[in-house]
């Protein structure tokens, strides 16, 4: 019986010590692991735009330990030169994507192949309107444009009757400015204003159009930030008529044009939110292979020129200048 006993305990020794050595193996390997590799896709990166998410994307890195790599681009990306960045980035070792969707239905196939090879995460839309088929984090885009026209209208109150309107975006073919002109549409609905013109492009830029030259309006709706900074810049030059702007914005010039009064109201969307959230989730997908990415919804915030500076938009100024 006591060599049994004897026996037994040895057993049991060496069993425990195994585990442990086993527990100690895999905690060193996991420690001694790469940090995944995340890149992200975005067009016109560096712009001002981008300097909130950009911040987001940046903290969420370093609390989760992963390697951040945002790919430099200028302009708008065509499908073509997305794919390719997209392709670019695999071959570097990229674990996992952030893209911004270069807008239409060839997009949607573009994304099949490469959800094929590494997990992919949308920012500030889906490709197609309404498509809904990969994860998406972005703001409430119908409420950005549905939060414009609530502002329009408390500040004219019953005045709207047979006022004229000027929508300005830089592509009216995104699905998130689409979502944002209907939110803005519906707000409107029955107070009697009218849309004059509904243009896109880059206006108030080197080799744009000026809005100068667009039909004399009481008021300018920009639903995206250089559309808003454009018309800031415009305003501040006297070329827009004597037309006030209410407008969508993310960047240091669009609260600069606020500030000045050019702009009179600044729908602000949560970019550093933004940034955090698709990193923070495409990371915790790659730390669970078979886990499922789910949507993350980002937020916003009315700024007037008497609340620019007050201490609840000092955190918001301060990721704009990151």
């Amino acid at each position: 019986m006591k060599n049994s006993k004897k026996a037994f305990i040895l057993t049991e020794a060496v069993l425990g010590f195994l585990v442990a050595l086993l527990a100690a193996v895999m905690l060193l390997d996991k420690n001694g692991e790469a940090p995944d590799k995340i890149s992200v896709i975005v067009e016109n990166s560096e712009d001002k735009q981008w300097a909130a998410f950009r911040y987001g994307l940046r903290m969420a890195a370093a609390d989760l330990e992963t390697e951040l790599s945002i790919v430099p681009t200028e302009g708008e990306l065509t499908l073509e030169e997305e794919m390719e960045l997209i392709r670019q980035e695999i071959r570097n070792g990229a674990d996992g994507v952030i893209i911004q969707p270069v807008p239409g239905p060839d997009t949607e196939e573009m994304l099949g192949e490469i959800g094929k090879k590494v997990p992919v995460m949308l920012v500030g839309s889906q490709a197609v309107r309404g498509a809904g088929e990969y994860p998406l984090t972005s703001p409430d885009n119908y409420r950005l444009g549905e939060a414009l026209g609530e502002e329009l209208i408390r500040d004219c109150r019953e005045n709207l009757q047979g006022k004229t309107l000027g929508i300005l975006s830089r592509n009216s073919q995104s699905p998130a400015i689409q979502d944002r002109y209907e939110g803005f549409c519906s707000a409107l609905k029955g107070a009697g204003a009218q849309v004059r013109w509904n243009m896109d492009g880059n206006y108030g830029e080197e080799e744009g159009q000026s809005l100068e030259d667009l039909s004399k309006v009481d008021f300018v709706i920009a639903l995206d930030d250089r559309s808003t900074a454009a018309a800031g810049a415009s305003s501040s030059a006297n070329d827009l008529h004597g037309a006030i702007v209410y407008g969508v914005g993310s960047s240091t010039d669009a609260a600069y044009y606020l500030d000045t009064g050019k702009v009179q109201c600044l729908v602000v969307p949560d970019g550093f939110s933004e940034g955090y959230q698709s990193l923070e989730e495409l990371s915790r997908r790659l730390e669970h292979s078979f886990g499922k990415m789910e949507d993350r919804l980002a937020g916003y915030t009315v700024i007037r020129r008497d609340t620019l500076f007050t201490e609840e938009n000092q955190e918001i100024l301060f990721t704009m200048s990151q």
